[in-house]
């Protein structure tokens, strides 16, 4: 490359459905699952709203650096997770079988218990529940499920009952092997997904379709999108060592800088995918001070196309990854006919981490609540569904 300086580390139908929708929070299957739920969304919103951070235009406050460097920056409170669903506490997987069982062998399929169980368990207990439903009945619980039910809200139960590595690996197929989505969907799954997750993710890509993902990705993208989504399909973003490397933050600003010409783009793939988020967040906070402007501006300038959609979309998931979810949430809300595929991707795989902080972060920058937002624009038997995942109000 030549002019520029690439720095090394120095160191169906369903039958209740205006009822339940109208819910706050949806009900459980007991009065003590109502009352953990009820408890939970309190401390959560309480949670959600002290500990999503947001950086401001000039960098992190002190307090806020300081704790990013004590474990705390991965947005888990110490009472549980920030996600709106959480492992049942009085789970019984004999019942919960007994339940769906009911649900689909009855006189009209009962969609109100099979959403009840299925979006007040967790995605680990949900494929025990899965397991155990053959064991008795020598029937697939998938299958089963898809028999009775049919539109957006069977799509919705097959990836709540899919485990997770499997549903991302179907996502990213379709992202590749479909139109116009790859800097989209591809980038949100690679980028977002801890490294095991990744690593899962990859392995069941390949298993599945006979192929490696880092194959489509080269037939299917070109440029500085293919070279970013081959770079993070590779995992190798530097782990966060607790050490703060100034120097290899300013080399990186300064390569930033300097890297304008038709053949730096090698320098912009580098920075974005091997270094670690605490660093990126230090290297576009420098920049700024450094330039008087964010590096998004000078994205915006320097790229077109898919190359600056997924690079601004690489800032963003750095600089606050649940704003970056909120953003794609209220896209997906805003289209003439809402991107369900998009909804259920994002509110399943988001659950059990940091939705609480997206609906926070949606509050804030659109005025109006996730969930409310929900209720307004989705119609059809998933609305329940969505909306259970989503959990409660944000007043």
């Amino acid at each position: 490359m030549l002019g520029t300086h690439i720095p090394t580390r120095t160191h169906t139908h369903l039958s209740s459905e205006t009822a339940a929708a109208d819910l706050k929070i949806p009900a459980g299957d007991s009065e003590g699952e109502r009352h953990t739920a009820q408890r939970w969304e309190r401390t959560g919103r309480a949670a959600s709203s002290t500990m999503s951070v947001t950086h401001g235009k000039m960098g992190l406050s002190l307090t806020q650096e300081i704790l990013s460097h004590l474990g705390l920056a991965n947005k888990t409170a110490a009472w549980g997770t920030l996600g709106t669903l959480r492992t049942f506490l009085s789970f019984s997987v004999d019942k919960d079988v007994q339940r769906l069982l009911k649900a689909i062998a009855g006189q009209g399929v009962d969609c109100i218990a099979i959403l009840d169980v299925l979006t007040n368990r967790s995605r680990e207990q949900r494929q025990l529940i899965s397991r155990a439903f053959h064991e008795r009945t020598q029937q697939d619980l998938l299958k089963s499920l898809q028999a009775a039910l049919s539109g957006n809200l069977e799509r919705i139960v097959v990836a709540l009952l899919q485990p997770a590595a499997h549903l991302d690996a179907r996502e990213l197929r379709k992202a590749l092997k479909g139109s116009g989505s790859a800097e989209d969907v591809a980038l949100e799954i690679l980028a977002t997904r801890t490294p095991p997750q990744l690593r899962e993710c990859l392995a069941v890509y390949k298993h599945n379709f006979q192929v490696d993902a880092a194959e489509d990705i080269k037939s299917e993208t070109r440029g500085i999108l293919r070279d970013l989504l081959l770079a993070l399909a590779k995992g190798g973003r530097e782990a966060y060592t607790g050490i703060i490397d100034y120097n290899l933050a300013a080399q990186d600003v300064q390569a930033l800088k300097q890297a304008e010409g038709p053949s730096t783009e090698r320098m912009w793939v580098l920075v974005f995918t091997q270094r670690n988020p605490e660093h990126l967040v230090r290297v576009l906070n420098q920049y700024q001070w450094d330039t008087g402007h964010e590096l998004e501006k000078t994205v915006r300038a320097r790229f077109h196309g898919a190359a600056c959609v997924a690079l601004l979309s690489l800032a963003l998931v750095i600089r606050n990854t649940p704003l970056y979810f909120a953003d794609k949430l209220h896209q997906a809300l805003q289209e003439t006919e809402p991107n369900y595929q998009a909804l259920t991707r994002i509110l399943i795989s988001r659950s059990e981490t940091d939705l609480l902080s997206i609906r926070a972060e949606f509050r804030k920058k659109y005025g109006k609540s996730l969930y409310s937002s929900l209720q307004d624009a989705v119609k059809g038997g998933c609305r329940s569904a969505l909306l259970a995942l989503c959990r409660a109000e944000d007043l």
